[in-house]
């Protein structure tokens, strides 16, 4: 985009919107039992913004002040000539773009990572909530594990720096999260911890999922020495540094500290909505903006409504059955 210099995005409680994470596919290889269904419905193609649709609003932000974008999904290396949008974006780092990063499960890192690497891409971001294969097997419904760690050691040896997202899941892989965050700070990896949040129609319920990381800190605490950091990358995380294993822990937390006054996210779905709040169902559709006759100025208005909408907080629950409120929207359709 071109033309004239706009004001950044500020919202209405003042808040500088300097992170975008946009989706490039609502599609995933894997089913994770706390994200979708096994028989999960995608959208059709055609829905889908293009290659040049989504470089295009990415630049619109660009120019509106985002100095920070992350690829998201479903899965973006499911996406044919995904790399072809990161090498495209990859050129405007130092032109306004600071950081350019990409979340992905790793399925198919290892074809990847070289590539990703040329192309201006220096860190990913890699979900992970297990290394025991059959409880993998179990929490994806997919036997993928050996191809996600093959994954994880192609991007380390391409010079991508690996930060590891674990959803942390009662009953499931509490009792497994110090090996996970012992063997990623030994592989020279962060690692972040992530409470379940009630986005989307799965199968289990997900109070019985969720396990609050206060519970989580306080079992490392008995292990470990966690010192808290007051470092950030720009994320919800708050950091700790683990005396003994010489690494660094984040800690996402939705329910059991809100880190709403600080927030300075939007995301856009792979069909250009774009939703100012992870948890709250306002949105502006971009598609339309960028599909009209004069592009460039309904998207400024677009970005200008987001801006007006974003509320101040989220309001998930997750102290009574049915997770309030349970958005019909799958966070795969949102972007992670």
């Amino acid at each position: 985009m071109s033309g004239e210099p706009r004001a950044p995005l500020v919202d209405s409680f003042r808040r500088r919107i300097s992170y975008l994470r946009l989706s490039v596919t609502d599609r995933c290889d894997l089913r994770c039992t706390y994200c979708m269904p096994e028989r999960m419905t995608f959208l059709p193609k055609r829905e889908v913004l293009t290659l040049e649709e989504l470089y295009d609003l990415a630049s619109g932000f660009i120019d509106r002040g985002v100095t920070k974008i992350r690829i998201t999904g479903g899965e973006p290396l499911v996406r044919r000539d995904i790399v072809d949008l990161i090498r495209a974006l990859g050129r405007k780092l130092g032109e306004g773009l600071e950081e350019l990063t990409l979340t992905t499960n790793a399925t198919q890192l290892a074809d990847h990572a070289d590539a990703l690497v040329r192309a201006g891409l220096r860190r990913v971001n890699v979900s992970l909530d297990t290394l025991d294969r059959e409880l993998f097997a179990k929490l994806t419904r997919r036997d993928a594990l050996p191809r996600v760690l093959d994954g994880i050691a192609a991007a380390k040896a391409s010079g991508l720096k690996v930060k590891l997202n674990a959803v942390a899941l009662k009953g499931a892989n509490e009792e497994e999260l110090p090996d996970l965050i012992g063997w990623a700070h030994g592989q020279g990896h962060e690692v972040t911890l992530i409470e379940v949040m009630p986005l989307g129609d799965v199968e289990e319920e997900r109070l019985d999922q969720y396990l609050p990381l206060d519970t989580v800190r306080t079992r490392l605490e008995e292990r470990w020495t966690l010192t808290d950091n007051a470092a950030s990358t720009g994320g919800p995380a708050r950091y700790v540094d683990v005396e003994e294993t010489g690494g660094r822990l984040g800690f996402i937390t939705p329910h059991t500290h809100n880190f709403c006054d600080w927030c300075n996210r939007i995301r856009v779905t792979a069909t250009g909505q774009l939703y100012p709040c992870l948890g709250g169902g306002e949105r502006v559709d971009l598609r339309a903006a960028l599909r009209s006759d004069d592009p460039q100025e309904q998207l400024a208005r677009a970005f200008d409504q987001a801006m007006l909408i974003k509320p101040e907080r989220h309001h998930f629950r997750m102290d009574e059955r049915g997770a309030d409120p349970a958005l019909v929207r799958h966070m795969s359709m949102t972007g992670g």
